[in-house]
């Protein structure tokens, strides 16, 4: 109230110093015993001063006035002149609608299309389509949540190696549009480790930088969490861990600051009780319930923590890969393997025979060799022929076996299979 009447009281400042003036010329009168005639013949003498000073007060209350509305107008005009300065640089450097979408992003709920997702994920992770299906519609259902105190989702993977745990969680932060924070658990074995995660006490060495997760989940709250392989960690991790999934946030140690989790997502692979799952999975192919319930019994036998157990919201059990869906996967581990080289694999240049071979060698080692395993082999007996190739300039190759040795020709048509995959995908 007294700011709003500031204004006012300055624009009668002059009037009020006038009157001043009068009161202070009256009191000089009375202490000098100035008589009324003295006063009248005064008043008489200074008319006609009067005009003139009367002229000279009212071009200067309008001198005040006037310099007053230009200040105030100045003062807007130069407001509007620097908001619209930070405008064109947005506009002219960036492109301001689309930020202006990604920070209201932040703030929107979010719902996905569970069927969109579950087909995105089945095209790429063969031979998993009944979790591909379960993953989706768990991520639908938690992701829709306005208020949560804990994790998206704290989501264990479990089964064979080689069946595309860690894929599968690779594609749902793509497919979501999330960034991806990857740990292997087998660094996180020593007593030390929840260092490397949370961060180091002050004093200790380096606690003047924040933990690999702590400070990645700062910048990236809503980020993927893929810790492979977490039966190898430490229990003094696995005790941090279980703070940021029951509690919603984790603390760096470093400065004492709480680390929200509650728009994380936390994807856990196992290769532990491998055997076991995979009965399980084959003989509870059409109970999802029931498998889980048998899978949760067979982790703990197998020694695996209870208390991270009952705080996992799912388990997905992967099955092992049989027959054509474990060829598939070795032929794309291949065609990886060979593009590491700065090659391509010709149309149909992978021989069926070695294909055949990898089934079988597989087959006999069971589920604990798994397709990636097995195309290691088959580098150590190429790499040499590829990297000649390479050196020769050649684009394409093709694989062939006798039965005992994988041999890497060069393609010769390689310049028309370049020029057809090329038209195929423009």
């Amino acid at each position: 109230m007294f700011r709003s009447l500031i204004p006012t009281l300055n624009r009668a400042m002059p009037l009020m110093m006038a009157v001043f003036l009068v009161l202070a010329v009256i009191q000089v009168c009375v202490m000098l015993h100035l008589s009324l005639d003295g006063l009248r013949h005064a008043f008489e003498w200074l008319r006609p001063a009067f005009p003139y000073a009367a002229g000279l007060g009212t071009l200067l209350t309008l001198s005040g006035l006037l310099y007053e509305t230009s200040a105030e107008s100045l003062a807007r005009r130069g407001l509007r002149r620097r908001k619209g300065f930070l405008m064109d640089v947005l506009s002219r450097l960036t492109n301001r609608g689309a930020l202006e979408e990604l920070m209201a992003r932040e703030q929107r709920e979010t719902v996905i299309d569970a069927e969109e997702l579950a087909a995105s994920l089945r095209a790429r992770v063969i031979g998993q389509d009944r979790v591909c299906e379960d993953v989706a519609q768990q991520l639908r259902r938690r992701l829709a949540l306005q208020v949560r105190g804990k994790p998206v989702g704290v989501f264990l993977l479990a089964g064979p190696p080689g069946t595309g745990k860690t894929y599968l969680a690779k594609q749902i932060a793509k497919q979501t549009d999330r960034p991806l924070q990857h740990y292997d658990m087998t660094q996180m074995s020593s007593p030390h480790a929840a260092t490397l995660l949370f961060g180091s006490p002050r004093g200790y060495v380096g606690s003047d930088t924040f933990g690999a997760l702590t400070g990645g989940l700062k910048e990236a709250p809503d980020a993927v969490v893929l810790l492979d392989e977490i039966e190898k960690a430490h229990p003094d991790v696995f005790k941090k861990f279980l703070t940021a999934w029951n509690d919603g946030h984790i603390t760096e140690a470093s400065t004492g600051e709480q680390v929200s989790t509650t728009r994380a997502i936390f994807i856990l692979t196992s290769n532990i009780a491998t055997d076991a799952l995979t009965e399980i999975a084959e003989r509870y192919e059409n109970e999802p319930d029931r498998m889980r319930a048998e899978s949760v019994e067979a982790l703990k036998r197998a020694g695996f923590a209870p208390e991270v157990l009952n705080r996992l919201d799912r388990i997905f059990v992967f099955r092992a890969l049989h027959g054509l869906d474990l060829a598939r996967v070795a032929a794309l581990e291949i065609e990886t393997m060979i593009e590491s080289y700065g090659l391509h694999v010709e149309t149909g240049g992978i021989d069926p025979t070695l294909l055949f071979q990898l089934l079988q060698k597989q087959k006999n080692l069971g589920t604990g060799a798994s397709a990636r395993d097995l195309v290691r082999s088959i580098e150590d007996m190429i790499s040499e022929s590829l990297i000649v190739a390479r050196q020769q300039g050649a684009k394409m190759v093709r694989l062939t076996s006798n039965g005992q040795n994988v041999t890497a020709e060069i393609s010769r048509d390689a310049d028309l299979q370049l020029g057809r995959s090329s038209a195929h995908n423009p």
